[in-house]
């Protein structure tokens, strides 16, 4: 990884920081992953939001870690994973980074638990590699139109300045503390959930050279996530959707997931928005660990 990096500021009990390195013969766009680990029991790998990072699950590793070994991923350029030049961040890309870490460690009897972003590639995750997923928990799957767009009035200013030609490189990166943090709390039903530590951690991985590439590109990427939807039904593995009752997505959105896998679970967590693992750790933490 890049030595000048900076280094995560919050420090998760029980985890330990780990790296897989890019497999020699590829074609130079797949980039050394981190990801975090902790506790025993059978693989539960968890998959973070658009513009967040592993510690995204840093109140909830806590509370599974006695019933699985927990693998928290920095998805491809995110976090302390490193950014490539010229790397693509859609969603095949991003599912690639996912494939990765589970065949890269051989995992297998997996729980896949993605929230929003991280919910859609679980899914798709999960319908590539069949034999090694024993159960999926998507968290509010982030595959509807607008997306983040629909938090606030300031996020539909930022997302389209963001993705606006000619400018959006330049907006991408300029990311004031107040502006971040209120686009963040638009997806929370409780905003005290959102820790200032949290705020200024992902503030500081927004300072890494080539940051601002990335948090546009995945912007961008919203389409390839809405398209995977096309995946869904391959996933063989029972399904667990979890809702926030004031989560982004429309009714008609969570309908139409419930078409797609008529035998899912689906559970809505009562006055929750978009950001579960920051506001309701208990309530993932008592799902999984019940189906331990």
């Amino acid at each position: 990884m890049p030595t000048q990096d900076p280094r995560p500021t919050i420090r998760i009990p029980g985890t330990t920081i780990h790296t897989l390195a890019p497999q020699a013969g590829r074609d130079g766009h797949e980039g050394t992953l981190r990801y975090l680990e902790a506790g025993t029991g059978a693989p539960l790998v968890l998959l973070h939001t658009v513009r967040t990072q592993a510690e995204h699950f840093r109140l909830l590793i806590p509370l599974i870690a006695d019933h699985y070994t927990v693998y928290a991923l920095d998805l491809p350029g995110m976090g302390y994973s490193e950014i490539v030049p010229g790397a693509s961040y859609d969603e095949p890309a991003m599912r690639a980074g996912v494939k990765r870490l589970l065949t890269e460690l051989d995992l297998h009897d997996v729980t896949l638990v993605g929230e929003s972003m991280g919910a859609v590639l679980a899914l798709t995750a999960a319908a590539d590699l069949p034999a090694r997923v024993r159960r999926v928990v998507p968290v509010n799957t982030y595959d509807f139109r607008g997306g983040i767009a629909r938090s606030s009035l300031l996020a539909r200013v930022v997302v389209s300045g963001v993705l606006a030609p000619g400018v959006g490189p330049v907006i991408a990166g300029v990311e004031p503390r107040p502006a971040l943090t209120k686009i963040l709390q638009g997806g929370l039903g409780d905003k005290s959930a959102l820790r200032e530590d949290y705020v200024a951690e992902l503030l500081q991985v927004g300072t890494r050279p080539g940051y601002p590439t990335v948090a546009r590109a995945v912007y961008q990427a919203l389409p390839s996530l809405i398209a995977a939807r096309s995946r869904y039904r391959d996933v063989k593995a029972p399904v667990h959707f979890v809702y926030g009752e004031k989560d982004w997505s429309r009714p008609s959105d969570r309908d139409a997931n419930r078409h797609l896998l008529p035998a899912a679970d689906f559970t809505q967590v009562p006055k929750a928005g978009h950001f579960i693992a920051l506001e309701r750790p208990d309530v993932l933490a008592g799902l999984l660990n019940a189906a331990a």
